[in-house]
């Protein structure tokens, strides 16, 4: 869960840190005092999109810290472990920056990390559903992910678009073979021919290596005896060859040696001298009974020189590139072997449909069953929500043809009231009706997820009375099992903290900042004063305060 959230000049924040607990905590605040900012920072350090907008007027760059208990979260710490991002045992440390020039970095335990590593770290650490969750509610899109996410359908849904994908470059080959058929059996022959021709030169870039050391060798042969005769000549085979002088001069030293022990350090250096000429005269005889004139092993490397050159000029491509023409070729025929007739080719695209058709039958099976139990649970909580007599229910609508989210449209049908017929949520649900729907959804929804921190950004809008009672005691029995943060505008889900956060507006510590937000944690008098706010707006009277005082205490008896 979250512990502790540093924000450091950020939008109108100098500099907040917050210290997170267990349970279900709200976050309150006159309109316009900076409450999204929270969210904003934290869903930053989790990867998501950074602007220099964002940075405080004035300052070079803004700073977001968020720190993690994962002493529970055994995959992440695999995960991390797997990545060497491990940090100190059971946290994880979040970190992005980013600058007035525009640059972002971000880091995992002190870590430079990519924002996609982030977004996977954050993605398993915290689910946010925003304030504006019941508008993109009305898409069919949103509502086939929504369905897909309940269901676990994640894996499934991306096998079937791949095995879609897949069965559809097989079905436009198949109509290209068919509109070119001949043009491909031509180039087939001519393929083959090809290939023949290649493999029948054998080539290989180690023997075009070892072809031309041998031919640079041999082509240079006489040279290169008259070169080691000519050097043995000079240090061992004249009159005055240079072994012989050098050992008559350490024969003299070696006996001045009993004058002078000066001589001592030369005279060594001079004998390891004569030991180095010594081998080095074996290496050149060596070398000379092995080199021998040999004009037909010239004339044979010259001839195969020659058609591997004379091959590299047909399909104008230097003698190196031929290894990879060859793989071309060979590519090449085995594709337009399984197009070599019709039947063939049609044999693997109805393959391929099927593998498709086969996974499309299994999401189809999962979100029926899916949609079954959603539609269920919405409805009874609906009941909760000011509809008593409403259903809920999920339709899969039959596509007219596959495509790559399966067989179906998903539709989220809803009625209102006890008798009415169910229609398109697009077309009954009014604004209240539609953000209570969407809280009933997501607050079901979030209860699968494997995120163990919860954050509702203002999803409670458009709703208040009883039924905000109710939606404040959803999110703090949700609470009980996972870390809840609310950010909201009603008395009676700020009543139900179990912490309580109050954004306010400060004067700033800069003359060009003149505005700054800050965040802090109420005791309980202070709660009663800002439920008391919440309540009553500017005028708040002896009645309010007792009215908050009785929300307070009648909410901790839920505890």
């Amino acid at each position: 869960m979250l512990i502790l959230l540093t924000i450091r000049d950020f939008v109108i924040v100098d500099l907040a840190e917050l210290m997170f607990k267990p349970g279900f905590t709200v976050l309150t605040g006159e309109t316009g005092a900076g409450k999204s900012i929270l969210i904003d920072a934290l869903m930053l350090a989790l990867g998501g999109r950074g602007e220099v907008s964002q940075i405080r007027h004035g300052c070079e760059r803004a700073e977001i810290i968020a720190e993690f208990d994962i002493d529970n979260h055994l995959s992440l710490q695999a995960w991390l472990g797997e990545n060497d991002l491990q940090g100190d045992a059971g946290i994880c440390i979040l970190r992005r920056i980013i600058d007035t020039h525009g640059r972002s970095r971000g880091y995992i335990n002190g870590n430079a990390v990519t924002l996609q590593q982030l977004r996977t770290v954050g993605d398993q650490l915290v689910d946010i559903h925003g304030q504006h969750a019941h508008q993109s509610l009305l898409r069919s899109d949103t509502q086939r992910d929504l369905l897909d996410g309940y269901a676990a359908n994640s894996e499934l849904v991306k096998a079937v678009a791949a095995a879609f994908q897949h069965w559809q470059q097989l079905h436009q080959q198949h109509l290209k073979w068919e509109q070119n058929a001949a043009l491909f059996l031509q180039e087939r022959e001519q393929l083959e021919w090809q290939l023949q021709e290649l493999s029948a030169l054998n080539f290989s870039i180690e023997e075009w290596q070892a072809l031309q050391t041998d031919h640079n060798r041999l082509s240079h042969t006489a040279n290169l005896l008259e070169a080691v005769e000519s050097s043995l000549e000079i240090l061992c085979e004249s009159e005055s060859a240079a072994l012989e002088q050098l050992h008559t001069v350490l024969t003299r030293l070696r006996h001045s040696l009993d004058y002078d022990n000066d001589l001592k350090s030369p005279y060594n250096l001079l004998e390891t001298a004569q030991v180095q000429l010594q081998e080095a005269v074996y290496e050149l005889k060596h070398y000379q009974q092995r080199l021998n004139l040999d004009p037909q092993s010239l004339r044979i490397i010259e001839d195969r020189i020659s058609a591997i050159h004379a091959l590299a000029r047909k399909y104008r491509l230097s003698p190196e590139e031929i290894p990879d023409l060859l793989h071309r070729t060979m590519q090449r025929l085995q594709e337009l072997g399984h197009n070599a007739d019709g039947d063939s080719l049609g044999e693997v695209v109805s393959l391929a449909k099927k593998a498709y058709e086969e996974l499309a039958q299994t999401l189809s099976t999962k979100r029926r069953k899916a949609a079954e139990t959603l539609a269920h649970q919405v409805t009874e909580v609906m009941q909760t929500l000011a509809m008593a007599g409403g259903s809920f229910d999920i339709i899969l609508i039959p596509c007219n043809q596959a495509n790559a989210h399966g067989y179906e449209q998903i539709e989220f049908q809803v009625s209102t009231h006890r008798g009415l017929p169910l229609r398109p949520l697009a077309k009954v649900a009014s604004g209240g009706e539609l953000s209570r729907i969407s809280l009933a959804i997501q607050v079901i929804t979030s209860q699968i997820s494997t995120a163990p921190t919860l954050i509702f950004d203002e999803v409670d809008v458009g709703i208040g009375g009883r039924v905000a009672e109710i939606v404040g005691t959803l999110l703090k029995k949700l609470g009980k099992t996972r870390q809840v943060l609310c950010i909201t505008h009603l008395a009676q889900v700020a009543s139900m903290g179990d912490q309580h956060w109050q954004v306010v507006k400060v004067p700033g510590l800069l003359a060009d900042n003149p505005v700054s937000s800050a965040i802090r944690s109420l005791d309980e008098q202070e709660r009663v004063e800002e439920i008391a706010r919440m309540l009553g707006g500017m005028n708040i009277t002896a009645t309010t305060r007792q009215h908050a005082t009785e929300m307070l205490q009648q909410n901790k008896k839920l505890s």
